[in-house]
């Protein structure tokens, strides 16, 4: 799949800042057409500690969970590693995984934070831009307020970030602990958290995320080797 990107990349967290309060305004938080996904794409990214950077991206058969495609990129880093910019450390090497994949997935699921965050653009909501797709950001930590949903499957609470929802803790395993799911672009909450729920039979994460993590401890392991 070929991905826009016609930003100039930032060279420094400061223009790192300005680009993400540029872009925030741009992000769509409502469903633009029937929320019905056939291919569902986990992502994820991991880093040696030479500043190597793994990307993998693994899509799904959204009814029946089957893997049907698989892309994976290698590159390098040296953007600082700052709260709240982590999409820049990210971004690059994950764009050339996903212009790598065979297929268009009609949703992107990042293991990260979307409107949960402190510009409310985090790398769920960049990636949603770039790419034009419906995009959710599900975290395994919070980003914002919020009490702790009941302790059933499907339970949830919103997350708040001076006052504002950006998101929900969603429990996805009963007595579990929830993980974080926040809008990254072109999809609503509702929306998301059910297809969360869809993608999460028998583990806590997302059957995607499992995947594309699993996918980059490989890659890793490889290179180390």
């Amino acid at each position: 799949m070929k991905v826009a990107n016609t930003d100039p990349w930032p060279r420094n967290p400061e223009e790192a800042i300005a680009l993400q309060d540029r872009l925030r305004t741009r992000v769509s938080t409502a469903n633009p057409r029937p929320p019905h996904f056939r291919t569902i794409a986990g992502l994820d990214s991991a880093y040696s500690e030479d500043g190597t950077v793994v990307a993998a991206i693994v899509v799904l058969d959204a009814e029946t969970l089957e893997t049907v495609d698989i892309a994976t990129a290698r590159g390098t880093t040296d953007f600082p590693y700052v709260p709240g910019l982590l999409a820049f450390r990210e971004l690059p090497t994950t764009l050339t995984a996903l212009e790598n994949l065979t297929i268009t997935p009609d949703l992107l699921i990042a293991d990260s934070q979307g409107l949960a965050h402190p510009r409310r653009f985090g790398f769920a909501c960049h990636i949603g831009l770039l790419t034009g797709l419906p995009t959710i950001g599900v975290a395994k930590n919070a980003w914002g307020d919020y009490e702790m949903p009941g302790p059933e499957r499907g339970s949830s609470t919103e997350i708040t970030i001076d006052g504002d929802p950006v998101g929900r803790a969603l429990r996805t395993r009963t007595d579990v602990k929830p993980v974080f799911v926040s809008i990254g672009h072109l999809i609503d909450l509702e929306t998301a958290c059910a297809q969360v729920l869809s993608l999460t039979p028998e583990y806590r994460q997302p059957e995607t995320t499992r995947r594309a993590d699993r996918l980059c401890r490989q890659l890793l392991n490889e290179l180390r080797a």
